[in-house]
């Protein structure tokens, strides 16, 4: 933790619990739109006041079942004018609801919340999601927002050594927060026989047949192309399965319509389905007898490694990246070099043949894993002290409540 004073703030913010305003482009579907609900439930329940500001979405309802407020705002806008007018419609609305920190969770409406910031005196906090890409020449300029809070956020040590390296965020303002699992909302014993009944009728998955599960959006550094090949190559005595892609598609469909083709000349059509977005997504995983994250990219952390395990689900996973870090070979999980088919097919057999003892210990140490390094609490309660920080507060729990 930084030895630095907290900067100062106005003077609203003494004798009352904090503002805290969370920005992102949407609340469609996402780790991203997940977390921040999760933390609208934490600012609450410290007694602080939760705002969210995003162009809307399938998830707005939650926050209010959280205890926050959304506001909605245009915020997917890349074009520099309507950052510049975002800038200004967030500065007003600081303002005019006192908000005391801005926590930005992505590119765009980040550069128009930092502008915001800077005209209101609010403190300003970012956390790095995503593996962005800087293929173009303005990219990494783009990106360099996401490393301008006064504390940013690495959602993984992957992510914090390439803040560290390439964009000079150092020690002083980098805080490293894995994201966290619900223990009790992924928990195998609380799963009703009518949510896998509901799911698997849905999916129209055939009795008796093993379930494995990609979940994911259906674009294509998620690696779904590689795994119908490495399907492809099960051998023909492997236990009966079925293939089950979860996650919502992009681009009207269009890579989806390529892995339909694809999967048709491979002869595997029977065998797949796609589900589309899921809301039950501990009901899904219980219906998965394995999980794959064959990702052609490092993903900078991969939620769904960890509440798969958190299932006691076994996770088969490229080696790159975040994965690296939320599964132990061969005790929680599986990994396999990226890219490499054959290994993936060899990885799929493995876990299809477990007999009910390796899957049951393959369950207790994912589980175990999870719960002790990822947990959603952990990431909540660090997140909480990271506005600690830049409020000047003790974070002596209930931290802000009557404040």
């Amino acid at each position: 933790m930084s030895s630095s004073s907290p900067p100062a703030k106005p003077p609203s913010v003494q004798g009352r619990p904090p503002v805290i305003l969370q920005v992102l482009p949407s609340l469609q579907a996402g780790g991203v739109e997940r977390g921040t609900i999760e933390m609208v439930r934490a600012i609450a329940q410290a007694g602080g006041t939760p705002l969210v500001a995003s162009a809307g979405g399938r998830m707005v309802s939650q926050v209010a079942r959280a205890g926050g407020r959304h506001v909605t705002l245009r915020l997917m806008t890349k074009d520099p004018l309507g950052i510049w007018m975002n800038a200004w419609r967030l500065a007003r609305l600081i303002r005019r609801e006192r908000v005391d920190l801005v926590h930005a969770r992505s590119r765009a409406p980040a550069w128009s919340a930092w502008l915001a910031a800077r005209r209101t005196g609010a403190a300003f906090v970012t956390t790095w999601h995503g593996a962005y890409s800087e293929n173009l020449p303005f990219k990494k300029r783009y990106n360099s927002i996401m490393a301008r809070g006064e504390r940013v956020i690495a959602i993984s040590r992957f992510v914090a050594e390439r803040l560290r390296s390439d964009y000079a965020v150092g020690p002083d303002r980098l805080r490293i927060i894995p994201r966290g699992a619900d223990l009790a909302a992924f928990d195998p014993a609380a799963i009703r026989g009518d949510r896998l009944h509901a799911l698997a009728s849905d999916w129209n998955l055939p009795f008796g047949a093993k379930v494995i599960m990609l979940a994911g959006r259906i674009t294509p550094w998620k690696g779904h192309e590689l795994l119908l090949r490495a399907l492809a190559r099960l051998p023909a005595d492997a236990p009966d399965w079925v293939c089950v892609l979860v996650g919502p598609r992009q681009r009207e469909g269009t890579h989806a319509n390529a892995l339909l083709a694809q999967a048709h000349e491979l002869g595997l059509m029977k065998r797949l389905r796609f589900a589309g977005h899921c809301e039950d997504m501990p009901a899904a995983y219980a219906l998965a007898d394995l999980v794959v994250m064959p990702s052609l990219k490092p993903e900078p952390f991969g939620r769904v490694v960890i509440e798969a395990q958190a299932m006691g689900r076994p996770v088969l996973v490229a080696g790159h990246g975040g994965a690296m870090e939320t599964v132990e070979d061969g005790v929680s999980g599986v990994v396999f070099p990226p890219g490499d088919v054959d290994a993936l097919a060899q990885g799929l057999a493995r876990l299809l043949a477990l007999d009910p003892a390796e899957r049951a210990t393959f369950a207790e140490q994912a589980r175990a894993h999870v719960a002790e390094h990822y947990c959603l609490q952990a990431m909540q309660r660090s997140t909480l002290a990271v506005y600690d920080e830049l409020l000047g507060r003790q974070p002596d729990p209930p931290r802000w409540r009557g404040s």
